[in-house]
């Protein structure tokens, strides 16, 4: 069972789901300047700009991360009362909204983003590869 109050179950499922986002997100963040520098060199100069980046992928997380505390969703304990986490069984209107949102933004999105970033840096490489070959 969950050992602490409910403050520190809503601490430790924001810290969860915001270093969760984070990573995910900068992940997204990565494939996506990785894809500009390989298959358009003229516009990947998303490096000079990296701290922007990071301050919009920690921006990004805290939007979702900070949506329960203002009611937009809810933490609490898991299933098993081990842990804590987003409350999944939506229990109203406003939280089925939240994590349709979240899986959209924060799942499914940045999966579509890295799959097709390095989809394109495969198929450059390969292009490339072909041109190299004839010459």
């Amino acid at each position: 069972r969950w050992l602490f109050n409910q403050a520190v179950c809503t601490l430790y499922a924001f810290c969860s789901v915001l270093f969760g986002l984070c990573s995910l997100t900068s992940l997204t963040v990565l494939s996506t300047v990785c894809c500009l520098k390989v298959c358009y060199p003229a516009y990947g100069r998303c490096w000079d700009a990296l701290s922007v980046l990071l301050l919009c992928v920690w921006a990004y997380a805290l939007m979702f991360a900070t949506a329960p505390l203002a009611e937009w969703g809810s933490y609490g304990p898991e299933p098993y009362g081990t842990a804590c986490c987003i409350t999944w069984k939506a229990s109203s209107r406003e939280a089925t909204l939240y994590i349709l949102a979240l899986f959209i933004f924060c799942y499914l999105l940045p999966c579509l983003l890295i799959l097709v970033s390095y989809s394109l840096i495969l198929w450059t490489v390969r292009v490339s590869r072909r041109a190299v070959r004839q010459h």
